[in-house]
């Protein structure tokens, strides 16, 4: 057999924009996007929020270039909580 076939063992072309992923989802069941954080009645993300800021865009969820994270402790922040 001399040459190739053509398409070269590709089944099926390649989704090229969201919009065409999400016509393809919308009929079927709630599988996409997939959202790294995850979702459904129990929220719980389940690793660190904070993500770099040179992210891909689908990464880029949570707290984008966070310079700090968590409970804000100490004296100033009591007196900042009470002048609420």
């Amino acid at each position: 057999m001399i040459g190739q076939v053509a398409g070269g063992g590709k089944t099926e072309k390649p989704m090229i924009k969201a919009e065409n992923t999400y016509h393809k989802y919308r009929v079927k069941r709630n599988s996409w996007p997939k959202d790294p954080n995850g979702g459904g009645n129990h929220q719980h993300i389940g690793h660190v929020s904070a993500v770099r800021r040179d992210a891909a865009p689908g990464q880029k969820v949570g707290l984008i270039a966070a310079r700090r994270t968590g409970r804000i402790r100490g004296q100033a922040a009591a007196s900042a909580a009470k002048a609420d």
